[in-house]
């Protein structure tokens, strides 16, 4: 009788390991058939998780992978080439960045600075159809205030953005809305999509909120 409930108890910690040993391998492979639905299209984690997210999510998001953009007017430069990163996108169309374009990049930087610990998560970048060296900026109050060239005006205001250049039609194919909506600018997760937008007149407490919503959720 004792020889049996030896055997019993042998079996029944036997399995207690199995269990135990199983949990992390049975976790890993969840994972990985969680990242693979993602990847797929299957599940739209930001549903998931149920965020009441403040910007509007762009679906389907438009993708800045493999594009070739002209960095400060000179260099070709993939997006790849950038930091991995979320990115703020600012856009500016035309040779000269007004009062728009002056207060979005106003508005990233003082939400990129109010993340805190999250601070180098995050970058900038100035995406415009005219390069930096080439468009101006008007900073003073006055509009006779002689215009300034916009890269110059970056590092003494800005300093950190990443100025990018693209041809007017694709900025169209990419961030359309900016074309008749200047008012507006873009989230960019760490693999290049362009996934969320927001509005210049959305409460900037509410864009750090996503923000740190998208930052927590994210290994990015």
């Amino acid at each position: 009788m004792t020889a049996q409930s030896d055997v019993l108890r042998q079996r029944q910690a036997r399995r207690v390991l199995l269990l135990i040993a199983g949990i992390p391998l049975g976790m890993m492979l969840a994972a990985t058939a969680l990242w693979w639905a993602v990847q797929q299209g299957y599940v739209d984690i930001l549903g998931s998780v149920g965020t009441a997210n403040h910007g509007d999510l762009i679906n389907p998001p438009r993708s800045l992978s493999s594009v070739v953009f002209q960095h400060d007017g000179v260099a070709d430069t993939l997006w790849e080439d950038l930091p991995e990163k979320w990115h703020l996108l600012v856009v500016q169309r035309g040779e000269t960045c007004e009062e728009v374009c002056q207060q979005q990049l106003y508005q990233t930087r003082q939400i990129h600075v109010a993340l805190g610990k999250d601070f180098n998560r995050v970058g900038r970048v100035l995406l415009g159809d005219v390069g930096g060296a080439s468009a101006t900026v008007v900073s003073g109050e006055s509009l006779t205030d002689a215009p300034q060239n916009l890269l110059t005006w970056l590092g003494q205001e800005h300093m950190g953005v990443t100025s990018l250049t693209l041809p007017e039609d694709e900025l169209d194919r990419l961030v359309p809305e900016t074309r008749d909506q200047p008012a507006q600018w873009y989230v960019v997760d760490p693999a290049g999509w362009v996934m969320m937008r927001v509005a210049d007149d959305l409460y900037y407490k509410d864009v750090i909120s996503d923000l740190r919503f998208l930052l927590k959720h994210s290994g990015g």
